[in-house]
């Protein structure tokens, strides 16, 4: 996340075509609001006029009713100004609150629609980075600054004009002290770009500090790390204080500085206009104006830089969210898709080779996980896979729910290559319970049937007591309503495991795939699901990942994984009598059972 930090251009032509995309569906609004900022600095720059028109015209022949008429013109056009102005501050709020709905949306859209190989190579925590804080920096830029800066840039205007309309000489006069501004803005830029970035950067390092130390909080606190990790964050917290320092410094310096500048532009107004004044060349109204346009320019000019602040930090969130939408790291969709109405569930695969990082320079080989592996299950059957730590069982239940896509090789459901089929189509017939489970903030109902409301509350219900989760669940204060907090923390992993047990049965799929799901309960609630499962799985291919041999027993065929290849298949007395592999794998566990009963 760090290295993405580093800030490009402070103005990209590229982006700001992408970026002005989002206003299309709002291109009235904002015309709208262009022109509100028209008439507001329009009316902004007229008040010095207003001075002028009072000092040397009504006061100077002692027009009463004239002076009366001048104040409220300029009453009436101050009121008009304010309406104008809180209409146009509520437009272009509105405007970013719409395009970064919609902005946000569509990167939420996208993150939902990649591949397994897209998380496996992007943090968490940088992917909440882009859609909070990334966006809300897009939403300073089209609520305050593209629109925005119309209204300084036509102030800046205005007050030219009716400056040179007055005194042109005044006016080149008032403005000598240009160059000056120009080359501190220049300098300013410069140094708060650079500290700008190295204030991103240690916020960087906060958030991935802080991520990474509040999930492991179990460990720090029973490694007794406290005061280690307290003295890191000291550490990256002070430098995200020292380089916010750095950056108020350069902040301090050059307000203060434009105050100077525009202090010393006074000062050649009323040297120059004073002097002149005496000969009677300039008009004490027109010095009088020409010292309130001094004043109201300034301020569009301390606006300006803000909004070049803003639209810095706009260019480098942009990049980055940019390149998130423009991944395509995707599961690819077949141009004429086979429909998938119902499965009979027979499954196959079919020298299947697959790697998580292939190779794309073609000068080395992949580190293959799974080597030409072959079998097919045939409706109905169950089917248990085993194996070592690492050996590609959980990556073939991958592959067959399509997350990731094969180098080589076949996988077919009901003979229909699954490269063919829609992913979604695919997966609503296939229920997965993973030895981690995940479930949402919300009720024990919700996490069952997650929202899918063709999925009625009898079979919610039925689906719980299959399992046997409906025990623990009629003990809870609000039963099936009962609040479930931040990844089922209230709950312990043999509940959430059955609670993911029936989520996968309220699917009714016609495959089920068990990847270590008995792994984290007792041996009585492994009972009960084992119960469970000898009676739902009929007419149902079932697929087991197990450690635990026991459970594994009954399957009609099971299949032994070494090193990514299937090298073992049969049943469980048959692998037995093989003396292989996998009587090596129940020896061992079995001499582990009976040192653990002693």
């Amino acid at each position: 996340m760090q290295e993405e930090e580093v800030l490009g251009k402070a103005y990209d032509a590229r982006l700001m075509r992408r970026l002005i995309r989002y206003l299309r569906p709002y291109k009235r609004h904002v015309a709208l609001g262009i022109l509100l900022s028209l008439l507001v600095s329009a009316m902004e720059a007229i008040r010095p006029y207003f001075t002028k028109l009072a000092v040397d015209t009504d006061i100077a022949n002692g027009d009463k009713n004239g002076l009366l008429v001048t104040i409220l013109l300029f009453l009436m056009v101050m009121i008009v100004r304010g309406l104008l102005q809180y209409v146009n501050a509520y437009l272009t709020q509105w405007i970013g609150q719409k395009t970064i709905f919609d902005l946000r949306m569509e990167v939420f859209r996208h993150i939902q629609s990649r591949s397994m190989r897209f998380f496996d190579r992007n943090p968490i925590g940088r992917l909440i980075t882009r859609v909070t804080n990334d966006v809300e920096v897009l939403n300073d830029m089209f609520s305050s600054g593209i629109v925005m800066v119309f209204s300084d840039v036509f102030t800046i205007i205005g007050i030219f004009y009716f400056m040179f309309a007055m005194n042109a000489e005044l006016a080149l006069v008032t403005l000598s002290v240009l160059p000056f501004l120009f080359w501190g803005t220049f300098l300013f830029r410069k140094k708060a770009r650079e500290a700008y970035r190295d204030v991103r950067l240690q916020i960087a390092r906060i958030n991935t500090f802080m991520q990474e130390h509040i999930t492991g909080m179990l460990v720090d606190q029973i490694f007794r790390r406290e005061r280690r990790s307290y003295g890191q964050f000291t550490e990256i917290n002070a430098a995200h204080r020292d380089a916010n320092i750095r950056s108020i410094f350069y902040y301090a310096l050059f307000y203060p500085a434009v105050d100077l500048i525009g202090a010393v532009s006074i000062g050649l107004i009323i040297w120059y206009a004073g002097a002149n004044a005496l000969e009677g060349t300039v008009t004490i109204g027109t010095v009088m104006a020409f010292v309130q346009f001094n004043e109201m320019f300034w301020r569009p000019i301390r606006d300006l830089s803000e909004k070049y602040n803003i639209l810095q930090t706009a260019m480098a969130s942009s990049e980055r969210l940019f390149q998130l939408l423009d991944d395509t790291t995707t599961i690819a969709v077949a141009e004429h898709p086979v429909p998938l109405d119902s499965v009979q569930g027979k499954v196959e695969f079919r020298n299947v080779w697959f790697s998580y990082t292939p190779a794309t320079d073609g000068t080395q080989s992949p580190e293959w996980v799974l080597k030409d592996v072959s079998f097919s299950i045939q409706p109905g059957q169950t089917i248990a896979i085993v194996g070592h730590t690492g050996a590609g069982k959980t990556s073939i239940i991958s592959l067959l729910s399509r997350f990731y896509d094969i180098q080589k090789g076949e996988i077919l459901v009901d003979g229909i290559d699954i490269r063919r089929l829609r992913p979604a189509d695919l997966r609503r017939h296939l229920a997965v319970v993973l030895q981690d489970v995940f479930l949402f903030s919300g009720t024990i109902h919700d996490n069952i049937d997650l929202g899918n409301e063709d999925i009625p509350a009898d079979r919610v219900k039925a689906a719980a007591r299959i399992v046997g989760a409906q025990r623990f669940i009629d003990q809870l204060p609000a039963g099936f309503d009962a609040e479930v907090k931040e990844r089922g923390a209230t709950l312990s992993v043999g509940q959430k495991q059955l609670l993911s047990f029936a989520r996968a049965l309220a699917y009714n799929p016609r495959i089920l795939v068990l990847d270590e799901a008995t792994s984290s309960v007792d041996t009585e609630t492994e009972f009960l699901i084992q119960a469970a499962i000898r009676k739902l799985l009929t007419h149902r291919t079932s697929i087991v990942i197990a450690h635990r041999l026991s459970t594994i027993q009954t399957a009609d065929r099971i299949l032994v994984l070494h090193k990514g290849e299937v090298r073992e298949t049969g049943t469980h007395a048959e692998l037995l009598a093989l003396n292989g592999i996998y009587r090596r794998l129940y020896e061992l566990q079995y001499r582990h059972q009976e040192q653990a009963a002693q």
